[in-house]
């Protein structure tokens, strides 16, 4: 039987709840065992010691085989000092450069598109997730005074975009849809990164003639992805981009609640990070009314990369079976239900 020990970061607000949902799945499966490690990281703990985590909380990290995370929040600490001291901080000092976020319809009550079902909203995203705008690089001169002047820039090095984009192309493949990867770009304004951009991913695309190439602007992709998002696969974006566009994909789906992400070291150096991308909701939380869906998926997509694709497609069918009968999930989805009932649907459905 195979054996992992998970480092569990639940977080603030709602984080908590869901993960309970998904450490409950995980133990519901058979022929494999868990072990999990609590860490009370997040923004309540920064308000008790000054800090997102621990100092030598990387170091921690580092002996787990996976790392799940639920969601990071509070009011009193601002957005910034809680991405940059915990999730930032862990993408980058593992270097999970690759974030992948699924954005595929369940269900075609929940698409807020007319005309358009599970068949026509199937894609994957691939976010460089270490570099470009998030890199952390600039300062703010002459504060307080009105010749203040903030510097934000942005990295892309070579090495690493070239990964990124070779990783979109093994999934085109591996995917085996269209065999199409989608490059979202602004080499219109941004002369500099974004020309490298493309420049990088022509040289790439070179290695794969018998996957499909196209490149849009990111204001262009925002508009394709109502007009026509049957016509994804693989995109393939920067950290800024691919922010924002994901969130768009997650509504595509019926809301964040249906949010999974991965932030993957594919050369597992270092422990990958599997988290729900909704938020910590800390106006709902301990009410029972958070959808716990987005965390399980989650959770499929760590078992999946841990090798265990069977037991993370049987996940899948339990969240598929659960949505077609709501009446005992979460409101959102139209149900009575409470974060825990919805948890323990999925898991009945997982054993039928």
């Amino acid at each position: 039987m195979k054996k992992y020990n998970i480092a569990v970061i639940p977080g603030d607000g709602i984080g908590i709840e869901v993960m309970k949902e998904g450490i409950k799945v995980l133990n519901f499966l058979e022929n494999i065992e868990f072990t999990f490690d609590w860490y009370d990281w997040g923004c309540e703990y920064y308000l008790k010691h000054g800090k997102m985590m621990d100092d030598d909380g990387l170091e921690k990290l580092k002996k787990y085989d996976a790392i799940l995370l639920g969601a990071v929040g509070f009011p009193g600490v601002e957005d910034h000092i809680s991405l940059r001291g915990l999730l930032l901080k862990i993408r980058q000092g593992f270097n999970q450069y690759i974030n992948l976020r699924p954005v595929r319809l369940l269900d075609e009550r929940d698409c807020p598109l007319k005309n358009k079902d599970v068949q026509d909203i199937d894609m994957i995203f691939v976010r460089e997730n270490t570099e470009g705008e998030y890199a952390g690089v600039g300062g703010i001169q002459r504060e307080g005074t009105d010749d203040e002047v903030a510097i934000q820039t942005s990295i892309f090095t070579k090495r690493n975009t070239k990964k990124v984009m070779k990783y979109a192309f093994e999934l085109a493949k591996k995917r085996n849809k269209f065999n199409k990867v989608t490059s979202v770009t602004k080499s219109n304004a941004l002369n500099y990164s974004m020309v490298f951009w493309d420049k990088v991913f022509e040289e790439t695309a070179k290695e794969y003639e018998r996957i499909q190439k196209e490149s849009f602007h990111v204001d262009a992709t925002a508009m394709y992805m109502l007009q026509k998002p049957e016509t994804f696969d693989v995109i393939v974006t920067s950290n800024l981009f691919g922010d924002i566009l994901t969130d768009l994909g997650a509504s595509l789906q019926g809301g964040l609640g249906f949010a999974a992400g991965a932030n993957i070291n594919p050369e597992r150096e270092y422990p990958s990070m599997f988290e729900p991308v909704h938020g910590s909701a800390p106006e709902i939380a301990g009410k029972g009314l958070a959808n716990p869906i987005a965390m399980i998926w989650s959770v499929k997509m760590m078992l999946d990369f841990l090798g265990h694709e069977d037991l993370g497609d049987q996940v899948m069918k339990g969240i598929e079976r659960a949505l077609e009968d709501r009446e005992k999930l979460t409101p959102d989805l139209g149900g009575k239900g409470t974060t825990s009932q919805t948890g323990d649907i999925i898991c009945e459905y997982m054993k039928k």
